[in-house]
């Protein structure tokens, strides 16, 4: 008698995105520390990280992609927030496009809807304040941010809370927004790439294994 092996079940997935660079900068933080976890094994995770083009609507249609590709348990977008001297956690995305500079396609909207007839934001579903604690206990600055902006990367978040919020398939997956400093050699403040990389895999690892925050804010704003 021929003896049939189970099916192996497939590694979940944690999809890490980052950005390429923008506004005359020749890097992006956000994808170093994000590259630097691809293919890492967190919480019995596989790590895949991707990067996003800092242009609007592109940015989203790169993303839809990769969560119909992977099907990530868990979504954390991250980008750069040069000016800020701690690691971000966002709270909240606002349906709203408003670019102080263009984006890498030379687009500069003005007051116009991420998505035309969504809510007027979203909550993010990661556990943040766990998150800060989390980071903080660890020696990594760290905060819960209020705002995510009105360029690209709120467009990103928004985005992605609003396909977590109306794909069937994505209905039990987490996903928020993070934003970290500038590098060293960008400008003051600032925060080194391996700090920033530590960081990641502390919030990861947190959105893993904490089924419910300190203080819980899901859903959306009408």
């Amino acid at each position: 008698m021929v003896q049939r092996k189970k099916p192996v079940s497939p590694t979940p997935k944690v999809l890490l995105t980052g950005f390429d660079a923008f506004g005359g900068e020749a890097l992006n933080p956000s994808w170093l520390a994000v590259k630097s976890l691809h293919g890492r094994q967190i919480a019995g995770h596989r790590v895949v990280a991707a990067q996003l083009p800092t242009v609007f609507g592109q940015s989203l249609r790169e993303l839809r992609y990769l969560l119909r590709l992977h099907q990530p348990t868990l979504v954390v977008c991250v980008g750069q927030a040069g000016g800020r001297a701690t690691l971000s956690l966002e709270r909240v995305a606002i349906n709203v496009d408003d670019a102080r500079i263009p984006d890498n396609a030379a687009a500069q909207p003005v007051d116009t809807p991420v998505i035309h007839g969504g809510p007027s934001a979203y909550f993010s579903r990661l556990p943040i304040k766990t998150m800060r604690l989390t980071l903080l206990a660890a020696d990594i600055p760290a905060e819960v941010s209020q705002t995510a902006g009105t360029f690209v990367c709120n467009h990103v978040f928004y985005g992605l809370m609003h396909e977590l919020a109306h794909q069937p398939t994505l209905n039990n997956t987490r996903g928020g927004f993070i934003h970290v400093p500038w590098l060293p050699e960008q400008g003051q403040p600032s925060m080194t790439a391996q700090m920033m990389a530590q960081a990641l895999r502390l919030c990861v690892r947190v959105a893993l294994e904490t089924p419910q925050d300190i203080a819980v804010g899901a859903g959306a704003l009408h």
